[in-house]
């Protein structure tokens, strides 16, 4: 899978997410698309590095404190 096949991915649920709204304004869109792909993104990477968080944030190019705290967030530890 490609970084385009993702982006196109991204782009039919956002217009999916659109048709679905009608004529109803949507709210904190930003938010709402940060929660819902970092969680999954969080999950597969974490996985994928066998749960090592000096691995994961380095492949995710994040500090690791700052890895930990999303994962917090997010409830996954």
């Amino acid at each position: 899978m490609s970084k385009r096949h993702i982006e196109e991915c991204v782009r039919d649920s956002l217009q999916g997410y659109f048709r679905d709204l009608g004529s109803e304004t949507p709210d904190d869109m930003y938010d709402m698309l940060v929660r819902v792909v970092e969680k999954p993104l969080l999950e597969v990477v974490m996985t994928h590095a066998n749960y090592n968080q000096s691995r994961a944030a380095e492949w995710l190019g994040l500090n690791r404190n700052t890895l930990r705290k999303k994962l917090v967030e997010h409830k996954m530890i």
